[in-house]
């Protein structure tokens, strides 16, 4: 079976790969992308919008700094006002992105105590948690847990606006709780886990999670901080991978669990929400094999062979570098780096903070010079190094992306059952020729 095996999969690798020039002659949209990189228009949404180009007044597309709208609030104001008031509101850009209105402060309340009192899990549910989780895969322990909840619902399959907005709230409210809970068998190493803590109702997403996580109470400048980073990761317009899969799946009325289930998937992949993860990876290694951390040279050498394939994970990357729509710069790194800024003087790691801006200057560099392309550091660049100061493990990182990027999954889902409509895009065959039956015996 095993050389049967080698077989099929170096059939599939000469059958399945494209030659670049029918690419170019038959025009198709490789990953629903333009040939100077923008997406391809393939829907219509109030919910995300995400601006890294401009036309000039030839209709050319011109790369500008990236901007982020929830409902056509950018999302640096709603930061900036939030942080201003020293208050939590990821509940509130949750609110936001369901409704396309900002609550007023009655909703907010009602709202928040809603979700809050939704955020504990049936003793079924934390039985299947503590069979699924037995592993270090904390995006598939998600998926199975996630998929579980449909048990518990009366009515699961129902696409009524009403029934699917609740069962979104629903899910939303207990993302934190699954995570946490899925974090504390993956720490018991296969003995029996210690109790769960049940989640606090008189307190925040942020607080809470970080308290379930934790066992105590984070510190408010943590939990503010925090915040903050679920809502830059809230929403990014409905063409990112994660989104347009939930979109996509939500169109042919598949339940909401099923719908949820497809966005985690996606965002497990190292393309999408995994590349906090391998920032991370792609730093020790820096650390640990390049020797001056103030030698520019020494630093830009190793990321040319990084680009090279020679050094790093050999994938030919730099993590955190590059955007889908963003190549002058990504608005939502300059809030992270900032708060790297502050935790970093605190926990005495300034050093380790001078040399990802370093990496940051001279990755652009080495990927214009090596591939010609114009780039800028992603958010997910310094997130990594934020949350791993906050204590938060790396097994974490991305179960953490999906658990603010629900909120965005779910008002897709939405709007999609609304508008109505099956997305079925169009293939054209690769084959140069139909080939002919033949008959087993003569093959």
């Amino acid at each position: 079976m095993e050389n049967l095996l080698e077989k099929i999969a170096r059939l599939e690798e000469a059958h399945d790969r494209l030659d670049p020039e029918i690419v170019k002659q038959k025009n198709v949209k490789l990953g629903l992308r333009n040939q100077d990189g923008t997406g391809v228009v393939a829907g219509i949404t109030s919910k995300g919008q995400v601006r890294g180009y401009e036309k000039d007044k030839w209709g050319h597309n011109v790369a500008v700094p990236g901007k982020l709208f929830y409902c056509g609030y950018d999302v640096e104001d709603l930061v900036a006002h939030v942080d201003k008031e020293k208050r939590f509101g990821f509940e509130e850009t949750v609110y936001l992105l369901l409704t396309g209105e900002l609550p007023n402060k009655s909703d907010l309340r009602v709202f928040s105590m809603e979700i809050a009192s939704r955020r504990k899990l049936p003793e079924t549910a934390k039985k299947i948690i503590k069979f699924n989780s037995k592993n270090d895969d904390q995006m598939g322990a998600l998926h199975s847990a996630v998929a579980s909840l449909h048990k518990f619902d009366k009515n699961p399959k129902s696409t009524d606006i009403r029934t699917v907005t609740e069962q979104c709230v629903d899910i939303i409210a207990k993302f934190p709780t699954i995570i946490a809970y899925n974090y504390a068998v993956l720490k018991s190493n296969g003995s029996p886990p210690p109790p769960f803590i049940e989640p606090d109702e008189k307190i925040s997403i942020a607080e809470n999670f970080l308290y379930m996580l934790h066992g105590k109470m984070p510190s408010n400048e943590i939990a503010l901080a925090f915040d903050i980073a679920l809502i830059l990761h809230a929403e990014h317009g409905g063409g990112n991978n994660s989104t347009f899969t939930v979109r996509t799946v939500s169109s042919s009325l598949t339940d909401t669990y099923m719908a949820i289930c497809a966005g985690i998937a996606s965002l497990a992949g190292y393309l999408h929400g995994g590349a906090n993860e391998a920032v991370i990876r792609m730093m020790t290694d820096i650390r640990k094999n390049v020797k001056d951390w103030n030698d520019d040279d020494e630093i830009k050498e190793y990321l040319m062979k990084m680009l090279d394939g020679e050094v790093g994970d050999r994938s030919g990357k730099i993590y955190g570098m590059g955007h889908a729509v963003y190549t002058v710069s990504d608005p939502r790194e300059p809030i992270l780096k900032k708060m790297a800024e502050k935790f970093s003087d605190d926990a005495g790691r300034s050093d380790e903070l001078k040399l990802y801006e370093k990496v940051a200057e001279l990755a652009v560099r080495a990927v214009r010079k090596k591939k010609g392309k114009k780039v800028c550091p992603n958010v997910d660049f310094y997130s990594g190094f934020v949350y791993d100061m906050m204590g938060i493990p790396v097994e974490l990182f991305t179960p953490i992306f999906a658990m603010s990027r629900v909120s965005g999954w779910s008002a897709h889902r939405i709007e999609e059952i609304i508008q109505g409509r099956l997305i079925r895009p169009g293939y054209v065959s690769s084959l140069k020729s139909m080939p002919r039956y033949r008959p087993l015996d003569k093959r």
